[in-house]
């Protein structure tokens, strides 16, 4: 089940037109479809196609056993002897020597920290075998993949040792939610989209989730059959994904990530949560969540001076994180024992909240489906995020203003709201209007509302003329 992601394989088809070797880059979080990607792009564009997967670190393994598992694969895909290499030097030309310049091929290092995780050379070995064996090969494209993202952005896309050398590096992030409603295939155009909504709540755009849905089932019966069964995807997923793309400061890596399941902070914010100092130990750990694809550090440009704000806000942007801390992991020993029973979503505690940020979530890392209907298109954004003011003490102070989205362009802000409600009446016009009276508009720039929205919406809400744009978020869907 692959669907989207032609951005990323046009990138990849383009670099079969060049005349020379290519090294790739693709990074992204764990059950993205990094690796996925890479094999139907080779499929698909009839490449030979040889894949070397790194086998997970465990305590008892050593390099010797990554080099055999490397000689094993490389063996079962080519006519390579089975012996191990000696070292990674001699494991990379018997790999070299099994590359054709008859043909295009596409050769894919999987979970690559894995394979250099007992070699701290092995990052150095790959730069002299790239520069001495696999560039000479003009019909190759070498790809480098890890859900480690931090592990290729130290030693291979930062590393001055590769610099001038990768002709592409591919991010792969969530599905956009046009791609994610094809997982339900026709029967989507039966299902209501709040079920919808509800699965992706859980989900996000993870195609690894999103296959294991039922499109037979209702969102409750899904969301029960993935997340509170002994042993089920959902259930289980959580802790092997944060151990294989968390490989430093586990434990509080998973605190910060507990104290943004209820909203977003700042580091200050964090550190004092935790107790710990605002030094450098909280802030490459931020820095590693965000590499690794569940935390976004949210910039935005204050609307009143055009300039960068101050802090950056950290977001969970990871929906099954949030849903996992919240709900998953305080019951565990209950779902392991197979004795608990999910009735209803509504029956589980403070369940209006997290849904209601998790679609906040959906809206904003979809923020450029918003686009068009802002009429906005062709238009350069400068700033898409969430954006927060404080209140203010003194003579001189102001109230707070808290914006669940703004875009910016040079010449416009566009304030959204995001409302997931059953029932949508006039008072959403007097919650927007407030925040545009709270700004300082500058001159040249104009100011704009619009409402996303999932619920029922009185009409007196369209009818009063206030937004600039209402977008129904199943429109989004379509």
């Amino acid at each position: 089940m692959f669907f989207g992601r032609d951005e990323q394989i046009g990138q990849l088809e383009d670099l079969l037109r060049k005349r020379t070797a290519s090294l790739v880059t693709c990074r992204g979080r764990r059950r993205i479809g990094k690796s996925t990607l890479i094999e139907v792009f080779a499929r698909r564009s009839g490449c030979r196609f040889i894949k070397i997967e790194g086998r997970r670190p465990l305590q008892n393994l050593s390099n010797a056993d990554e080099l055999m598992t490397f000689a094993q694969q490389l063996a079962d895909q080519t006519a390579s002897e089975t012996t191990s290499p000696a070292s990674w030097m001699d494991a990379f030309r018997r790999l070299d020597s099994h590359i054709l310049d008859t043909e295009n091929t596409v050769v894919l290092l999987d979970e690559v920290s894995w394979l250099a995780h007992y070699d701290k050379c092995f990052a150095d070995d790959l730069k002299i075998a790239w520069d001495n064996l696999f560039k000479k090969h003009d019909r190759l494209i070498f790809v480098l993949c890890g859900s480690v993202s931090s592990w290729l952005r130290d030693n291979i896309i930062d590393s001055g040792a590769y610099m001038g050398r990768r002709s592409l590096d591919i991010v792969v992030k969530e599905l956009p939610l046009s791609d994610c409603v094809k997982f339900w295939g026709q029967a989507v155009s039966r299902i209501d989209a709040r079920e919808i909504i509800d699965v992706l709540s859980v989900t996000g755009g993870i195609p690894r989730y999103l296959e294991e849905i039922d499109p037979s089932l209702s969102a409750e019966e899904n969301i029960r059959r993935l997340c509170f069964r002994p042993n089920s995807v959902l259930r289980t997923d959580f802790d092997e994904m944060f151990r294989d793309v968390i490989t430093n400061e586990q434990n509080i890596s998973g605190n910060i990530l507990r104290s943004l399941a209820d909203g977003s902070k700042t580091g200050t914010e964090i550190a004092k949560g935790l107790e710990q100092g605002k030094g450098g130990r909280i802030a490459s750990v931020l820095d590693r969540l965000v590499e690794a694809g569940l935390v976004s550090a949210d910039v935005c440009l204050n609307p009143e001076t055009g300039k960068k704000a101050r802090e950056i806000r950290y977001r969970l942007k990871d929906n099954y994180s949030r849903f996992y801390l919240k709900y998953i992991e305080p019951m565990k020993a209950i779902i392991d024992a197979g004795t608990f029973d999910l009735v209803t979503l509504e029956a589980l505690e403070g369940i209006d909240s997290v849904m209601g940020l998790a679609f906040e979530n959906l809206v904003i890392n979809n923020y450029r489906e918003l686009i068009p209907a802002l009429n906005l298109k062709g238009t350069i954004i400068t700033s898409a995020a969430p954006y927060l003011r404080k209140a203010t003490n003194g003579p001189r102070g102001r109230k707070g203003c808290q914006i669940d989205l703004l875009i910016q362009t040079r010449r416009t802000v566009c304030i959204i709201e995001i409302k997931r409600r059953k029932e949508i009446g006039r008072e959403v016009i007097d919650e927007v209007d407030a925040k545009v009276n709270a700004l300082m508009r500058r001159a040249g720039v104009s100011i704009r509302a619009a409402l996303v929205y999932d619920g029922h919406l009185s009409p007196v809400v369209a009818a009063d003329g206030y937004f600039d744009a209402i977008i129904p978020f199943s429109s989004l869907l379509e």
